[in-house]
């Protein structure tokens, strides 16, 4: 039976009580100097920080929600201090920071339950964060990170191992596991419904509420990780008649989303996805059958547009900045990313070897892994990579172990996949550090590593009650 201390719930009640108090109070002392925009902004905010202090779990929905569905705000002025690369502000961003402080209050004061909820990845997690803190910082004294950029970069990392740890932190139960999931699956059916209704006005599609520029690869790639959990999930015979339809029609929908976005980084990590879904599948041929013929189907269907795209790797018209590799010429986007992996690994890593620029140190880079090691240096890179790594071994053992439950087989399986195809993905965008991606990545990752520690309380608790 469930017993809540005397003090613990006096302090539950007076939180929010001075709170409402000390608002009152700042409300009489500032309301004629604030406009009615700044006034409802801080009444919401100050709604949204106590409901998610009452109800942590409340927070994590309306995160979920605002993952792809939530304004941007623009972009920080901070171009010269990130060398290109202004600092984007969004709703989650806003969200996080409420949510985040109120779930360190709440745990404050229930210390039972700990900031940080011990799982396998928590000391990969710190090594790289702290080597990514320490870089910058050296960076910022040496004069190659300018001003604060670099360090609110840092913190936007630090955000998504928040998301981590307050989903690990959340998850008690399976049922609370499949909400979580659906919630993402359901914010992904509504985002390809407005992305496709982008298609008629013959613009590259994005996410929603991007701004004035989109960014179809950032959509892609979050794509790619929802199809690879979408059909994990069918493929592992999870659900009902009605969610199986539900799933199938959900798959043709991100298709020809995916195909919209006109992303070649994301149709690139499309192949690799699906290969590792068969490969990690128990049934890999019942799998690859349906995924062969849907790829036929596909191929014959596809616009012309997307065919020119796909195309336009070796068949842009002849330009100066072209990189030409015997008759083939290369079109000049690939071609800067190309000579971008070239200038880190032959000339400038050579110069911070071990700790890099810096965040933000380095210029601008589109491809994830010369990034880090630009930004981090070779101890960076060998912790970003020891950080997927562990990652790859506990949701593989994850997926050997628990294989009786449709579930937990369909969103591991469909997770593994989803890492081949964000690793690919990777190479021609910096997928890792994407907040439209890492959100519901880390998500995925939380449910995946707690899968064990939630069967083991489970059969605990079964154990007990006979």
């Amino acid at each position: 039976m469930l017993t809540i201390n005397k003090g613990e719930a006096d302090i539950r009640t007076l939180i929010p009580l001075a709170a409402i108090v000390a608002l009152t109070f700042l409300a009489a002392m500032f309301l004629t100097k604030l406009t009615i925009g700044l006034a409802f902004t801080a009444v919401v905010i100050f709604i949204l920080g106590l409901i998610c202090f009452m109800n942590p779990a409340m927070g994590l929905y309306i995160l979920i929600i605002a993952m792809l569905l939530g304004p941007q705000f623009g972009t920080a002025d901070l171009a010269g201090e990130t060398r290109g690369r202004g600092l984007t502000l969004r709703l989650d961003d806003v969200l996080l920071v409420i949510i985040g402080f109120s779930w360190f209050l709440s745990t404050a004061i229930h210390k039972e339950k700990g900031i940080f909820l011990k799982t396998p990845l928590n000391r990969y997690i710190a090594y790289y964060f702290i080597v990514c803190l320490v870089s910058t910082l050296i960076g910022y004294m040496m004069g190659r990170v300018r001003g604060t950029g670099g360090f609110f970069y840092v913190l936007k990392y630090f955000e998504y191992y928040i998301v981590y740890f307050m989903a690990v932190n959340y998850l008690k139960e399976k049922s609370q596991m499949e909400r979580l999931t659906w919630a993402m699956i359901l914010v992904c059916f509504v985002v390809c419904l407005i992305a496709i209704a982008q298609i008629p006005s013959g613009i590259r599609v994005s996410a929603p509420f991007e701004g004035d520029r989109g960014e179809p690869n950032t959509l892609g790639g979050y794509l790619i990780l929802m199809l690879s959990l979408v059909l994990g999930l069918l493929s592992s015979n999870y659900g009902t008649v009605k969610k199986k339809l539900f799933l199938g029609s959900l798959v043709f929908l991100i298709l020809i989303t995916l195909a919209a976005t006109l992303s070649r980084s994301s149709w690139l990590a499309l192949g690799p996805m699906l290969i590792a879904l068969v490969w990690f599948s128990q049934r890999k041929l019942i799998v690859a059958i349906p995924l062969i013929l849907l790829a036929i189907v596909s191929f014959i269907l596809l616009p012309q547009a997307v065919i020119e795209r796909a195309m336009y790797t070796f068949g842009q018209p002849q330009h100066l900045d072209q990189l030409q590799v015997g008759d083939i010429r290369i079109d000049t986007s690939t071609t800067a990313r190309l000579l971008s992996w070239k200038q880190v690994l032959t000339r400038d890593f050579i110069k911070q070897p071990l700790l890099g620029y810096g965040v933000t140190g380095y210029s601008f880079l589109d491809a994830q892994y010369p990034r880090v090691l630009a930004e981090t240096g070779l101890l960076g890179l060998f912790l970003f990579f020891a950080l997927l790594m562990a990652i790859y071994r506990d949701a593989r053992n994850t997926r050997r172990l628990y294989t009786e439950d449709p579930f937990y087989l369909g969103v591991s399986t469909g997770y593994l996949a989803g890492f081949f195809g964000m690793l690919t993905h990777a190479i021609g965008a910096n997928t890792f550090v994407i907040i439209r991606i890492m959100e519901p990545f880390w998500f995925l990752t939380a449910i995946v590593i707690m899968i064990p520690r939630i069967t083991s309380l489970s059969q605990t608790d079964t154990t007990l009650s006979k």
